[in-house]
């Protein structure tokens, strides 16, 4: 294939990666908000069923031949799994207990929090304008969770765990798939059963099986279906995920991530009249100022790479 096809076609899928993980993404919010609010749907048996039709859905996905499963020791992945059951976890606890706007609003700090562990840990370094652009996300975030009308104590340490916990997943899926020359399906493949298993020991001590609430009770089969149809999209977004970082790294896949913000913000006042008052518009207003500054000094950050590669004899 001549350079510049194989250029644009690499561009292509990236591309596409990026749409279907922002489509997917999106509705993952709604579809879960919605079966809290009208179905009670416990939290934990939620990220469960997430995880075996993910499972499911790569185990067909073998059998058609569209990857070769590549077999991994489990202690190489274990630290990944668990941090798989946080993430999930965490951020729909965070989005159960908190509005969409602080919920959408926290995971904005997830740059900041990656571009951390890489400096500390991976001795990756970042510009200084780069690291000021921190300044107003974290102010704008602060800002709208403080002054959201549901602000409680619990939601918010749910989500500053989702944060953590999401940060260190999203670096390590990236270093994994590196570290074990394995790519986003065949590393999934293995993480997901695993993380499945984890989550099923912790359920019967957090939520019900039975009756009222519990994963046997007496559910609606719309509430079914809709349980079900939440973890059709969960596969897509978790693959996409994995894809994204491991054709990217984890930075780029927040960056995109942040145009998701916007859109998911605006649905959450949209469907679920999500109430805004001044100082969340300002606390907003801020966050996309530094995430827009940010965003315009990657881009030029990589057009400036580029070029002195270019310049080099």
């Amino acid at each position: 294939m001549p350079p510049r096809l194989g250029k644009l076609f690499s561009n292509s899928r990236i591309v596409a990666g990026l749409l279907v993980n922002l489509l997917s993404s999106i509705c993952i919010v709604f579809m879960n908000k919605w079966i809290y609010v009208h179905y009670g749907f416990p939290n934990m048996t939620l990220t469960l069923v997430h995880f075996v039709v993910t499972w499911l859905g790569l185990f067909f996905c073998q059998k058609m031949n569209i990857f070769s499963p590549k077999r991994l020791r489990a202690s190489n992945i274990l630290l990944l799994a668990l941090s798989f059951c946080g993430f999930v976890a965490f951020t729909n606890l965070s989005l159960q207990n908190n509005t969409i706007g602080t919920y959408q609003l926290a995971k904005a700090m997830t740059t900041p929090v990656i571009i951390l562990i890489q400096t500390t840990f991976y001795k990756k370094s970042f510009s200084t304008k780069i690291k000021l652009t921190l300044v107003p996300i974290t102010l704008g975030v602060v800002l709208n969770s403080y002054y959201d009308v549901k602000f409680n104590l619990l939601g918010i340490v749910f989500a500053t765990l989702g944060v953590l916990v999401t940060s260190l997943y999203q670096v390590w899926v990236g270093a994994k798939q590196h570290e074990l020359q394995v790519n986003s399906m065949q590393l999934l493949y293995y993480q997901a059963p695993m993380s499945s298993a984890f989550l099923l020991i912790l359920v019967p001590f957090f939520e019900p099986l039975t009756g009222e609430g519990g994963i046997f009770g007496p559910w609606s089969l719309q509430a079914l279906a809709m349980v079900f149809l939440s973890g059709i999209v969960a596969f897509l977004v978790n693959l996409s995920i994995y894809w994204i970082i491991g054709n990217t790294s984890p930075v780029t896949y927040n960056m995109f991530g942040h145009f998701k913000f916007c859109i998911t913000l605006l649905g959450g006042y949209l469907l679920f009249h999500d109430p805004l008052s001044v100082h969340q518009g300002l606390g907003i207003a801020c966050t996309l100022c530094g995430i827009l500054t940010y965003t315009h000094l990657k881009l030029s950050e990589q057009d400036e790479s580029k070029s002195r590669l270019a310049q080099r004899p």
